[in-house]
């Protein structure tokens, strides 16, 4: 007998003990809210419901949303009374005289549900229903013990941090309200067309019917079910007495009329930057790990920038529209970036932005013509050329095979012996394939792949000329040594994510301290310094033409027939290249060119966008480098009767310019004040040169 009484006096000690640690396991559990934390008084007091996460720009200012939730934050004052009584009649008719947990509507739904033998009424007060949408959505699974205990003790915390009004303006903006609507403002648009502020009573009621089952009571799937809810609410505002029983007959006989289309917030400022921005964060955060619409994402892009490249591809590819006759829309793409660390500071993918569309900046491989040829000129200058160097600007033939290949220049004008500078100033066909093929072609394959183009690119003759399909993305990339120095650089986009309260997620890593020298920095000035001509004399003098001063140098491109138009144009602080083109490929126009089509779109992006102008110094050569002044519209040595002159600095180790100036004399009629000299030649060298074009077309063989 003693043994079994102290068996059992055991086993009750050990129930008893088992009863205290749960009791007080339950009790650590709802103190620390699951073990998570609670949150403090100033957090509860700063939340604000989320409108789909925030994505900043360089300068922290907001450039748009990483989900477009639909849901509008509006204040307590913006709802009419009506629409708050009808609320409180329908979902929690003691809010006012409780803290939070309603033990009156706790005991009421307990003894429903005991006689019914199953769940027919809640007790969740507006409070709870505020914590449910606030601290501990998508904590725990809906309507599971976990939750319940949570909410209890998130409304305790709730009603000792914010006032009755605030807990009430709070649930009026986090309250779901069915068809993926959040909130009574997004949901009246949705249901009614309408701001909340101006809705009728009626409709205030059907709002009011729709938080305790939304898709069972939504007016556009079930109209009669949404009906007798709205009714049943109209006469619960009769019982609590916000609205006289001699109305309600006349209320619920109104019909009940519902706008066509649903509410579907769009963001104005939304981009295909901010698309590409999307597809980072969903590359970085893994699929449960945060909740998207809640993050803050700092971004390297800058906010005036987007919005003036946007406008700028917009602008000129409506003007290109207008002359080429055809019925298929012009794209367009721009992408710009920082040199000097190789951030995105904005990028267009497309003339008209639409969610999720093909974002040709980052995507569209295509011809860039012309605009390659610096990689050909970048070769050059590492295999021991110069800028002066000289090459024959005529007719050439190049064998491939069986093959004969016959690049012409555009509209097949000819300068017969000029400079490598010259040669790039007027975008010399003939001349780039010479050099092309005394550099050697797979060197300059080399020399773009180690500058940033990851495109495969075909070892034949004609990638001198630009046949190869890159993307706006790696060509700006790929420029960026030429405007730095030298340096590769790593395109970023994203700076880091953090939660809606700052605590960081992820960090991109920082700019490498040491980059990857991929150029000689003196080959970069060459390279510079001639594509500073390209801007300053030839094809790109549209730049100039439209009023941008300070250090720019760039290149256009344009593809056989006019299919692709491109301009690169760089300073010491951006990188900015623009395309236009059709998707398929077609002639834009007859004369289509990237110096008159796309040119003045990077103008545009330059002059309303970009602020941050480079220091007069930012591109002074690299020590050691040798002076000589020189013409540069021919890349000769200056003469007295050349219209412009500047400093230029070569390499000591390798031949110095020695020839004087051909192109300017006492016998041409040049002089400092005459500005057209780019078509100036003499007449006796045009006269043979157009002797030497006519026997060659008639002695072709």
């Amino acid at each position: 007998m003693l043994e079994i009484k102290a068996r059992r006096r055991a086993i009750l000690l050990g129930l008893f003990a088992i009863c205290i640690l749960t009791v007080y396991f339950t009790d650590v559990w709802l103190v620390t809210c699951g073990f998570d934390g609670c949150p403090t008084p100033r957090a509860i007091q700063n939340f604000e419901p989320d409108q789909g996460g925030r994505i900043l720009d360089r300068y922290n200012r907001v450039m748009g949303r990483l989900e477009l939730v639909r849901r509008v934050n509006v204040p307590l004052s913006a709802v009419p009374e009506f629409v708050q009584q009808a609320f409180i009649a329908t979902e929690d008719r003691r809010f006012y005289q409780h803290g939070g947990l309603d033990w009156r509507g706790f005991a009421r739904a307990l003894v429903t549900n005991l006689r019914a033998g199953r769940t027919r009424e809640g007790f969740s007060t507006i409070t709870m229903q505020v914590a449910r949408n606030t601290f501990t959505v998508r904590k725990y699974p809906p309507r599971s013990l976990r939750q319940k205990l949570a909410e209890l003790r998130l409304s305790r915390l709730i009603e000792g941090s914010l006032t009755k009004r605030q807990i009430l303006e709070l649930y009026f903006n986090v309250i779901y309200m069915g068809n993926g609507v959040y909130g009574v403002e997004a949901a009246s648009r949705d249901l009614f067309g309408r701001s909340v502020s101006q809705l009728n009573l009626p409709q205030a009621a059907m709002l009011a019917a729709l938080p305790k089952a939304p898709s069972a009571y939504t007016p556009r799937r079930h109209p009669e079910r949404a009906l007798n809810r709205r009714n049943l609410v109209l006469s619960l505002m009769v019982k609590e007495k916000y609205v006289s029983a001699n109305r309600l007959s006349g209320l619920q006989a109104q019909p009940l009329r519902i706008a066509r289309d649903e509410y579907r917030p769009k963001d104005p400022n939304d981009s295909y930057a901010l698309d590409a921005v999307r597809a980072k964060v969903d590359s970085i955060i893994q699929s449960g790990s945060a909740d998207i619409v809640d993050l803050t994402v700092r971004t390297t892009l800058d906010r005036n920038a987007q919005i003036a490249a946007d406008r700028a591809v917009r602008r000129q590819a409506a003007a290109i529209q207008s002359e080429t006759g055809r019925r298929a829309l012009i794209q367009g793409a721009m992408v710009a970036i920082d040199p000097r660390n190789g951030d995105i500071r904005a990028l267009s993918g497309g003339r008209q932005y639409e969610r999720g569309n093909f974002n040709r900046a980052l995507l569209a491989h295509r011809q860039p013509g012309s605009a390659f040829k610096p990689f050909v000129y970048a070769a050059a200058m590492a295999s021991g050329y110069t800028p002066s160097s000289e090459v024959d600007d005529d007719p050439i033939d190049v064998i491939q095979g069986r093959n004969v290949w016959s690049p012409s220049n555009y509209n097949d004008e000819y300068s017969g012996r000029i400079t490598f500078r010259k040669a790039l100033i007027k975008s010399a066909n003939a001349a780039t394939v010479r050099v092309s093929q005394a550099v050697g072609i797979p060197r300059i394959i080399e020399t773009a792949h180690k500058n940033g183009i990851v495109s495969p690119l075909p070892n034949v003759p004609s990638m001198a000329l630009g046949s190869v399909e890159v993307t706006p993305i790696e060509l700006v990339t790929a420029y960026a040594p030429f405007a730095n120095g030298g340096y590769k650089v790593k395109t970023r986009l994203v700076r880091s994510i953090s939660t809606s309260d700052d605590a960081p997620i992820w960090i991109s890593p920082e700019v490498d301290p040491n980059p990857v020298q991929v150029m000689d920095p003196r080959d970069a000035y060459q390279v510079t310094s001639m594509l500073q001509s390209v801007v300053d004399y030839g094809t790109g003098k549209v730049v100039r033409e439209y009023g941008v001063k300070g250090l720019v140098a760039g290149k256009t491109g344009t593809t056989n027939s006019g299919t692709d138009v491109w301009f690169v144009g760089y300073t010491p602080t951006i990188v900015a290249a623009f395309w236009f083109g059709f998707d398929n490929p077609a002639p834009i126009s007859g004369d289509a060119s990237g110096g008159r089509l796309a040119a003045p779109a990077w103008v545009d992006f330059y002059q309303n966008g970009w602020r941050e102008y480079p220091s007069p110094n930012a591109w002074n050569p690299p020590a050691g480098m040798v002076e000589r002044i020189i013409d540069p519209t021919t890349g000769y040595l200056a003469t007295e009767w050349c219209p412009v002159s500047r400093n230029e600095y070569y390499k000591p180790e390798l031949p110095l310019p020695s020839i004087p100036c051909p192109e300017h004399g006492p016998d041409t009629g040049d002089d400092q004040n005459n500005g057209d000299w780019q078509n100036q030649r003499d007449w006796s060298n045009d006269f043979g040169k157009k002797i030497s074009k006519a026997l060659g077309k008639i002695f072709k063989f």
